[in-house]
């Protein structure tokens, strides 16, 4: 049966929790929900463990701080024996707008210290992320406050789309692969649901 490693990034603590850079552990938290299993606390992270249509998934919140990210994803990539091409890392995209979400195979970090981190302790950019978009609606000189701050009242209104749309993701890259899934949601929203 194979296995796969789900990774969403964010920082840990309620002080983090509502915020934009934590969209990841937002992801994972309603992934969890949607399978019926439970977080606990394990070494470096938040972890569950499922099984989905003859899978094995591992879900992890990295406990790390986002900026050490990639020490809880190598553990657990070596510990749970799950191949490279079995990982997806969901992350906040500044580069993106809100409702917004891109699957991609491998690539730079675009900024993003969690990715930056991962890429330097798993030594390749070659993994798959799904990258969720929070816009930029910041002035120079003011990214991390923003990626750091709370939603807005507007914002929360869109996120349960987005969160519907990254766990459509998610599940068509598991049981379809990377590229039906970036055929299917890598287009503005509502160009990219199935008929």
């Amino acid at each position: 049966m194979q296995k796969y490693l789900v990774v969403g990034l964010g920082n840990p603590g309620p002080e983090y929790k509502y915020t934009r850079h934590n969209v990841g552990f937002l992801i994972l938290d309603h992934l969890a929900e949607a399978l019926d299993v439970s977080f606990a606390s394990e070494r470096y992270a938040q972890v569950a463990k499922s099984r989905y249509r003859g899978k094995i998934l591992v879900l992890i919140k990295p406990q790390t701080y986002m900026n050490l990210s990639g020490k809880a994803v190598r553990y657990w990539i070596e510990k749970e024996k799950i191949p490279l091409e079995n990982l997806l890392v969901v992350s906040d995209d500044i580069h993106l707008p809100l409702g917004q979400i891109r699957l991609r195979g491998s690539g730079s970090h675009g900024g993003h210290n969690g990715l930056k981190h991962i890429i330097a302790i798993m030594g390749t950019q070659q993994f798959n992320r799904l990258r969720v978009g929070v816009g930029k609606n910041f002035a120079p000189g003011e990214q991390a406050n923003y990626v750091l701050g709370k939603w807005s009242e507007e914002e929360i209104k869109l996120l349960p789309s987005v969160i519907d749309r990254s766990l459509d993701a998610i599940k068509t890259w598991l049981l379809e692969g990377l590229g039906k899934a970036m055929s299917l949601f890598n287009r503005k929203p509502g160009q990219d649901e199935r008929k």
